[in-house]
């Protein structure tokens, strides 16, 4: 097996499983992990799940699929420079966004508000709900029985955690012995800034094929300038080309000012094991100040050009009344649910069926349900 740096998360002390496993004489824990979350149901639906444009607009859009692919290929990269776990980092990668609703945001903040004083939603618990209680593939457990690392950095995608978990996370941190309000690990950390990282450049480049901004406005941002000054505008003025080369080069600026900054942060807080990343008071794993302002201000020109665009926002719009429907009927007429989401003891176990039911639907599924209920033409 490889020879991590004395900064990685060593598989041979992970805490392990809530249920006993025999090793893998081939795969380390981390490797198993991964690949348990790429043959799981609810990655397979990330295909057909949003990023920002519905899925169906057109195929060349993000969806969650990809998006976490491309998360995956830049954290272990990077954890490849820090000569540091980087199974435990795809792992991680690969399942944040497992929790997501269909529609994205939209679809979240109207369970969220479905789900008011029953828990309320929120799609980096529902990962967590999904890998250790939802996922039912295995005769001897429930979930998909992940080791507890993985699990960690999941819960701790951005940072420590402070507020009362529910009891399916809350139960397996009592099991390890774990402390929620600790720094995720140096390959936690990686995966959650990559996870901006590609967030950002992804939504760059779906905005512009979407026309919903040109390269002219973005060029009023300081980073984009830096981006532009690197190309050779003279070698063509194909605008597809020119695109494509201006991705390329804000990724590679801002995962360079990364490795930059977190090589800078491992000298000054004097970092010599990976126990020591956990106890600090502050990420290990950022940008610099100036690279962090100007992921800001991009942040900001996407809210405003992208985000809140009518045609972003009128999407949104049918998103959410598609979500708020399906909810209030399942509620209402609950023999509808498929037979295995029939069963719960009281109101409160109903709502909470109905949001996980509805949470795991893609965007195609939840459009079609939709029709079926609710379009007065449809078979």
């Amino acid at each position: 097996m490889v020879q991590y740096s004395i900064f990685s998360t060593n598989y041979k002390s992970s805490k392990g499983r809530v249920f006993c496993e025999k090793d893998d004489p081939n795969r380390t824990c981390f490797m198993r992990d991964r690949d348990r979350i790429i043959h799981s149901s609810a990655f397979r639906r990330l295909k057909y799940k949003t990023q920002v444009f519905v899925h169906h607009e057109e195929d060349y859009f993000r969806t969650r699929l990809s998006h976490s692919l491309e998360v995956s290929q830049l954290s272990r990269s990077i954890s490849k420079v820090f000569n540091i776990n980087d199974d435990l980092t795809e792992s991680i990668s690969l399942s944040h966004d497992l929790g997501h609703t269909p529609f994205g945001h939209a679809g979240e903040e109207v369970l969220n508000n479905k789900m008011k004083g029953r828990g309320g939603f929120n799609h980096n618990y529902q990962a967590l709900k999904i890998l250790t209680v939802l996922e039912k593939k295995y005769l001897d457990f429930d979930g998909l029985n992940l080791t507890f690392e993985t699990l960690d950095g999941i819960l701790k995608h951005n940072g420590p955690v402070t507020s009362v978990l529910p009891s399916y996370i809350q139960s397996f941190i009592n099991f390890f012995g774990g402390e929620k309000k600790s720094q995720g690990s140096f390959e936690a950390q990686i995966a959650a800034i990559c996870d901006d990282i590609a967030y950002n450049n992804n939504d760059i480049d779906d905005g512009l094929y979407a026309g919903l901004f040109e390269i002219e406005e973005l060029n009023e941002l300081e980073i984009i300038k830096d981006a532009l000054k690197k190309i050779n505008l003279k070698k063509s003025k194909e605008y597809r080309r020119i695109k494509y080369e201006l991705i390329r080069k804000l990724i590679n600026i801002m995962v360079d000012d990364l490795i930059r900054n977190t090589k800078q942060n491992i000298q000054n807080f004097k970092i010599k094991n990976c126990y020591q990343i956990l106890e600090l008071d502050k990420p290990l794993v950022i940008f610099g100040d100036e690279m962090r302002n100007k992921e800001k201000n991009l942040k900001v020109f996407l809210r405003n050009k992208m985000y809140n665009h009518p045609k972003v926002k009128t999407m949104n719009f049918k998103a959410k009344k598609i979500v708020s429907d399906l909810f209030d009927l399942y509620i209402d007429e609950p023999y509808l649910l498929p037979i295995g989401w029939r069963n719960f003891k009281n109101e409160n176990e109903k709502y909470v069926n109905v949001s996980d039911y509805i949470s795991g639907m893609t965007d195609n599924y939840a459009i079609n349900i939709h029709k079926k209920y609710f379009d007065l033409y449809s078979h």
